[in-house]
């Protein structure tokens, strides 16, 4: 299911010794899109400071009560590495963190969470190989390596953005202007950012419409600018977004036919199954073919 990423601002997350604060942002990937941090602000048991908690804690969100259960204690939330989340996050940060915690590095592997497509699936590989390292198998020091750093010494910073940051951001399609960003849609299960809301009033009065991420060309971080590659012409005739509506398989399904574009889903299911086989150009979207993620940013 899909929900707002403004709609996830002000949820409590709760240790499982009390609360630890409420979301007030979340940090998410500029490079594969997902969201990597939720930002939360303490209460006065930690002096109101400001944490990152990974979704790799989350467990099964309280959609009724707006609250985010997370399998770490108020403890290790105090003793966590200082982060100061007013300034970028670097690698050598991220391993900080994950090393205190105990969680794999998502970004070692070819999936959106390293090892699989939602975060848990990581950490499951971990503990499955701590047991069998304790029996006498696979080494699971090695989950930890990352071969780029390996291979140039130095490690690679992070690609980490504010949610709130890219709100009202500019769209350009490769025509023009089509809006600015109005919102965000995220993937409760993988936290990934499916669809950026984008208000048209500019041009199409008291229209959204909603724009994959896998169709950005680049952003323009300073001009505060998301270029896309579709035309003004293919957005104005796309299926327009109700604020609020359910967005179901085949609500989504329409917007890939519309634009005769891979979906998403398709790409998952061969990240989970290499065998996935792969149907020939001209076929639905809905069929299986995997989309293309390449892109290059700007700015």
């Amino acid at each position: 299911m899909l929900h707002r990423m403004k709609d996830l601002e002000g949820y409590t997350i709760a240790a499982v010794d009390g609360v630890i604060g409420h979301v007030k942002d979340f940090y998410f990937d500029d490079e594969s899109w997902v969201i990597r941090y939720l930002i939360v602000q303490t209460g006065q048991w930690l002096s109101h400071r400001c944490v990152l908690i990974s979704p790799i804690a989350i467990n099964q969100p309280n959609w009724s009560e707006q609250s985010f259960p997370a399998a770490i204690t108020q403890e290790q939330v105090k003793n966590s590495p200082s982060i100061d989340t007013d300034k970028p996050v670097s690698r050598q940060h991220e391993r900080e963190y994950f090393g205190y915690y105990g969680y794999p590095h998502y970004w070692v592997g070819g999936s959106l969470w390293g090892w699989g497509v939602n975060p848990g699936m990581g950490l499951r590989s971990v503990r499955s190989e701590r047991t069998a390292t304790e029996s006498g198998g696979a080494d699971v020091e090695n989950l930890a390596i990352d071969a780029d750093e390996n291979r140039e010494g130095l490690p690679h910073d992070p690609h980490l953005r504010s949610g709130n940051e890219i709100s009202s951001y500019d769209v350009h399609a490769e025509d023009g202007d089509i809006g600015h960003v109005q919102g965000i849609l995220v993937d409760e299960k993988s936290w990934a950012i499916r669809y950026l809301v984008v208000n048209t009033s500019n041009w199409w009065l008291g229209h959204q419409v909603l724009i994959p991420p896998e169709w950005i060309v680049g952003v323009s971080w300073e001009d505060r600018k998301v270029l896309v590659s579709l035309s003004r012409h293919a957005v104005r005739a796309s299926p327009p977004y109700a604020p609020g509506s359910r967005m179901g398989r085949e609500e989504e399904a329409r917007i890939y036919d519309h634009y005769r574009r891979p979906a998403y889903w398709a790409r998952e299911v061969r990240l989970q199954n290499p065998e996935f086989r792969t149907i020939p150009a001209g076929s639905s979207v809905t069929t299986g073919r995997a989309p293309n993620a390449s892109r290059h940013k700007q700015g």
